[in-house]
């Protein structure tokens, strides 16, 4: 018996020793061939999933990306086509919601309204935007399959990876290798960005101009988080709340007839005038405003928000987005309503407190996008790997110092006549409200002259508007919208 047992050993030990480290190539390329009907024609495709070197000064990988390429086979010619670079946010966030829930040509399965549903898997996208523009969706360093080089350890320089600035450097640098790679350089160009992305899109314009002399036709920002609003004081940052607590309200049937009986869009111009003219002035005076304009604009944001008028007050009329979503129904159903998209309700442990005890919104995204993306990664592109791939990733801390991305932007598109920008938001988004991006929208160029160049799309649905199936067309529509008008059509860049 111990004779055959020695054998067994001796048969797994080079079993054993033939096991691979576990780590993604740092330059490789897998190549699938598809076909998809989208806005009603057939369409063929290549879904090039990937991976390219980020390089140091002396040219020695310092990481790899990885992307997933889409190009259109019988389009016509590349050169006059255009081409999406997609980013997703956190930052820390892999580039995995937008790619299978919203311009990819598969989107994941999920009920109309967004929510999981089994079997998990994709399906066609008959909406996406790959019926006029070629698409990369890029995960940077340490997000979805990237990593940097080592993959973790004291060798990793830290400092040129996670940070506002240093996140669009490399981005940028990689961007160019991609475009030379394959043969983009021709191509008008469109950058996309959500959430942090739009953060990352606004610096990417100017970064990419003065760089690597590369000049887009439009930005895209998609539920952008601008952080020189977040940072600002409450007389901003707060006021411009209120138009979303509104529009959340609404949705739950918490306000008064006189707005609740409106449709959503013909209620908020009457918030978003108030938010701005009155309660942003009330809020600047502090502890020195009045009682009598205290309460006069207590009561006003009770009416507009579902809150009781004593909640406001105890807050000083400077109510966290926090509270909000454990205090909105905690009368009338105990639940908590979704921070990222507030149509989601969550069940706290006790009704008493100042925040849930969870983001009802995340969880239910991560239940349906996780097994979704790593099927569609190893099953649809058939890129093989056993590195996980990071939902979110390690990133912080991240440098949030001299962040002057928004000017940048206003530089990019005084410097560039063909430079476009289009703001989408969702009304019941909660953490990147849809009236903070039009705040930033305003903000940009403060002179005026370029405001023509600038568009807003709101829809009803939150963070992520195109988990809704009515917004899932309806923002490619817009995209697709965006990109025809702006393509040069033979008119020179020059001011007239």
């Amino acid at each position: 018996m111990k004779s055959v047992f020695r054998a067994y050993l001796l048969l797994l030990i080079p079993v054993l020793t033939m096991g691979q480290n576990r780590e993604i190539p740092v330059d490789t390329t897998v190549v699938t061939t598809h076909s998809s009907t989208i806005n009603g024609t057939r369409i063929s495709y290549t879904a090039t999933a990937g991976t390219q070197p980020v390089w140091d000064e002396m040219g020695k990988p310092i990481a790899t990306l990885f992307y997933t390429y889409y190009q259109r086979t019988n389009a016509g010619s590349q050169a006059e086509r255009p081409l999406i670079i997609s980013f997703n946010g956190g930052p820390g966030s892999g580039s995995v919601w937008m790619h299978v829930a919203y311009t990819g040509p598969q989107v994941l399965n999920i009920d109309d309204e967004g929510y999981p549903v089994q079997p998990y898997g994709v399906s066609e996208n008959p909406y996406s935007v790959l019926d006029v523009a070629d698409i990369v969706f890029v995960n940077p360093a340490n997000t979805g399959l990237s990593r940097t080089i080592p993959a973790s350890g004291k060798e990793v320089d830290r400092e040129k990876f996670f940070g506002i600035n240093a996140d669009v450097e490399y981005l940028a640098e990689w961007i160019n290798t991609f475009v030379t790679r394959n043969n983009r350089w021709s191509s008008p160009k469109y950058i996309i960005g959500e959430s942090y992305g739009g953060t990352r899109v606004m610096g990417l314009a100017l970064e990419l101009q003065q760089s690597q002399w590369m000049y887009l036709n439009g930005v895209i920002m998609v539920s952008p988080a601008d952080y020189q609003v977040f940072n600002s004081d409450a007389a901003v940052s707060s006021a411009l709340n209120l138009p979303y607590y509104a529009a959340a309200a609404w949705h739950h049937n918490m306000l008064p007839p006189a707005l609740q009986n409106k449709e959503l869009e013909a209620m908020l111009p009457e918030v978003e005038d108030y938010a701005i003219n009155q309660l942003m002035p009330a809020l600047a005076k502090g502890g020195f405003i009045s009682a009598a304009e205290k309460n006069a604009v207590a009561d006003k944001m009770a009416y507009y928000t579902g809150l009781s008028k004593k909640s406001i007050l105890q807050n000083n009329l400077d109510v966290p987005t926090q509270f909000f979503w454990k205090d909105l129904l905690r009368e009338r159903d105990g639940y908590t309503v979704g921070r990222l998209d507030s149509r989601y309700l969550g069940i706290d442990g006790r009704d008493a407190g100042d925040g849930p005890d969870y983001s009802a919104e995340l969880t239910s995204w991560l239940h349906s996008f996780t097994p979704a993306i790593n099927y569609y990664i190893q099953e649809v592109l058939n890129f093989k790997t056993d590195i996980k791939y990071n939902m979110f990733g390690p990133v912080r801390p991240w440098d949030n110092r001299n962040n002057n991305v928004r000017e940048g932007l206003r530089q990019a598109m005084a410097m560039n006549p063909y430079l476009n920008v289009l703001v989408q938001s969702g009304y019941y988004d909660g953490a990147t409200t849809y009236f903070n991006a039009k705040y930033t929208m305003w903000n940009v160029d403060p002179s005026g002259k370029m405001k023509d160049r600038f568009d807003f799309k709101g829809y009803r649905s939150g963070h992520m508007m195109y988990l809704r199936r009515e917004d899932l067309k309806a923002a490619n529509d817009d995209l697709r919208v965006f990109i025809q008008r702006t393509q040069a059509n033979g008119k020179a860049a020059k001011y007239e």
